[in-house]
C-alpha cells in the first residue's frame, strides 16, 4: 500500500506529534475507502481505531485481517497490538443510565486502545444517587473521570462535587421531549455549579477519551 491513496491523505506522523495515530471516522466513507485507509494505517501503526463504524462497514473491514476487533456497542473496529500502559493512573468512566452505554463504551474502549487502565461504573444517575455514592472510593482513586449523561446532564456536576479529580463531561442525545437531542444536557453541563468540569460535544465519547488520555499521560510527571 503506497503512502498516499487517491481519495485520502493519511497523517502517518500524528502518533509521534500527538501520542496516537490518526483515528478513522467511518460515516460518509465507502467500504473501499475505509478498507484502503485502514490497511494503510495498520501497516504503520500498532494500534488503529475506526470509529462510528456501521455493521455493513464492519462486514467488509473484517476481511482485511483477523487482528481487527469489533465492539458493536461502542461502534468501533480496532487493532490493539501494543497493550503497554502509557498512562500513569486510571481513567474512570461513569455513566448515568444504560441508554448512555454506546457513548460510554466509545470513551472506555478508545481510552483502553490508547494505552490506559480503564474502569467502568454504569447506570448510577442522579435519579438514584445512592448508587453513585456506593462507589466513592473508586471515584477518589481515579486520575481523571469521564462522566456521561443525557436527560438534564446533572451527573458530572455531582461527581465533580465529590472528588478533587478532573471531570470530563459528555452529554448524550438521550432523553424525553425537551432534551432536544442532547442540547439540554450540554447546556446543563456547561453551566455546572461544581468547579473543574470540562465539557465535550454531544455524544463525543471519543473526544473525551482523547482528552483524558492526555491528562493521564502527564499526571504526576515532572
Amino acid at each position: 500500500m503506497p503512502d498516499r491513496i487517491p481519495h485520502s491523505n493519511p497523517d502517518y506522523d500524528r502518533e509521534r506529534r500527538c501520542g496516537f495515530s490518526e483515528v478513522i471516522y467511518c460515516p460518509g466513507k465507502t467500504v473501499e475507502q475505509l478498507k484502503e485507509i485502514f490497511s494503510s494505517l495498520m501497516e504503520k501503526h500498532d494500534n488503529v481505531i475506526a470509529s462510528r463504524i456501521s455493521p455493513e462497514q464492519w462486514e467488509a473491514l473484517k476481511q482485511l485481517s483477523s487482528e481487527i476487533e469489533y465492539n458493536p456497542t461502542a461502534r468501533m473496529a480496532y487493532i490493539h497490538r501494543d497493550k503497554e500502559l502509557k498512562g500513569v493512573g486510571k481513567i474512570l468512566i461513569v455513566s448515568a443510565g444504560t441508554s448512555d452505554m454506546p457513548v460510554a463504551e466509545e470513551a472506555a474502549l478508545t481510552a483502553e486502545v490508547m494505552g490506559n487502565e480503564v474502569h467502568r461504573i454504569y447506570d448510577v444517575g442522579v435519579a438514584g444517587l445512592h448508587r453513585l455514592m456506593e462507589h466513592t472510593e473508586i471515584l477518589k482513586a481515579a486520575t481523571v473521570i469521564i462522566a456521561v449523561a443525557g436527560m438534564e446532564g446533572a451527573l458530572p456536576s455531582i461527581v465533580a462535587g465529590l472528588v478533587d479529580r478532573p471531570v470530563i463531561a459528555v452529554p448524550t442525545s438521550v432523553g424525553y421531549g425537551t432534551s432536544f437531542q442532547g442540547l439540554t444536557a450540554l447546556l446543563g453541563m456547561l453551566n455546572a455549579c461544581a468547579s473543574g468540569v470540562t465539557v465535550v460535544n454531544i455524544d463525543n465519547g471519543f473526544g473525551a477519551a482523547y482528552a483524558a488520555t492526555r491528562v493521564n499521560r502527564k499526571f504526576n510527571r515532572n
